[in-house]
Formats: structure tokens, sequence, C-alpha cells
């Protein structure tokens, strides 16, 4: 399957969740078992022989593929949720999102500094959930911190808290914001 076939499968919502954002829905990609598997083996050749022993999806659509990538590199899946989800101790961080703020958190000893960590979320736009899901991670210790992400908005500006030197891997570039 090609990149561009990947791309058709993305559905576009236009003014979701506010007025002027095209929202780039990767729903549709899971629910082609066609695209699902291949971002799955794209990524998982991405990562095989990384090391990586966790997987922190973000909430909700990060949850779907990371789940299955941390399953595929015999890893284990973190959550990281918003606040008040999940139901013992955690570790938060707060955000900006281009359209509000939020807060994640992670359980307590859910990450150890023997842990190697591929941070995954559907969507790279402007940086805010990526950037405070790597600055809670890091408040574990691990290792490493990898981060993917199934698509990149390339035209949408990266917040001043985005890590500048991140390393990002994401499958498919598209050019709006």
């Amino acid at each position: 399957m090609t990149t561009e076939e990947l791309l058709a499968n993305v559905r576009v919502i236009e003014d979701f969740p506010i007025k002027g954002i095209h929202f780039q829905d990767v729903t549709t990609l899971f629910a082609n078992p066609e695209c699902l598997k291949e971002i799955t083996n794209r990524f998982v050749n991405i990562y095989k022989d990384k090391g990586i022993t966790k997987v922190v999806g973000l909430e909700a659509r990060g949850f779907v593929l990371g789940a299955i990538l941390a399953e595929k590199l015999g890893a284990g899946f973190v959550p990281a949720r918003k606040k008040g989800k999940l139901p013992g101790d955690t570790i938060s961080e707060a955000y900006n999102l281009e359209y509000g703020f939020d807060t994640i958190e992670i359980h307590v000893g859910a990450i150890t500094p023997d842990d190697v960590v591929l941070v995954h979320d559907d969507l790279l736009a402007t940086g805010g959930t990526l950037a405070a899901a790597v600055h809670l991670v890091e408040k574990f210790n691990p290792k490493k911190i990898y981060t993917s992400t199934i698509i990149d908005l390339t035209a949408c500006p990266r917040k001043a808290s985005f890590p500048k030197d991140l390393e990002i891997e994401s499958l498919l570039k598209i050019d709006v914001a």
C-alpha cells in the first residue's frame, strides 16, 4: 500500500472541534484493515531494533495504534489519559492546545529508569500535546524516549515548548494548518 493510498483514507472534517480547524480523522485508517496493517508494519519496522520496553499512547486515538505497537514490539502499554481518568496515583503535565488547554496523566511507577519509551499519538499539529507527553515521560527518567505520530501537519507552527531536538517519526505529512 502506498503513502498516497493511506492519505486517501484519512477523512477531513471541517470546523471540528472549532471553526477553522481541518480535523484529520485517523479513525478511517483504523477502520480499513489494509491501512491498519500497513501503518502498523511501517512503525514496527522503524522501532523493532530500538529496544522499546514501553509504549505510551495518548488519549484517545493514540491508544489504538499504541497498544498494537506495544504488542508487536514485545513492550508494555502505558495509557496517558486526561486528568482524573486514571484510578491510581498519577504524575501529570498541563499544556496548551491550539484551541484550549488540558492536562495528561500517567500512573506513578508505570515507567522506570530502565525503560526505553515510545510515545505515540495520532497527529502532530502545533506539538503541544506531544511536547507535554514527552515532558511527562521525562519525569520518570527513562533511558531513552522516541516519538511517533501517524500524521504530521507540516504547515502548523510548532509551540515554543516543543523540544527542538526531539526525533519524531511521522508516516504521513500533510501540508495544512
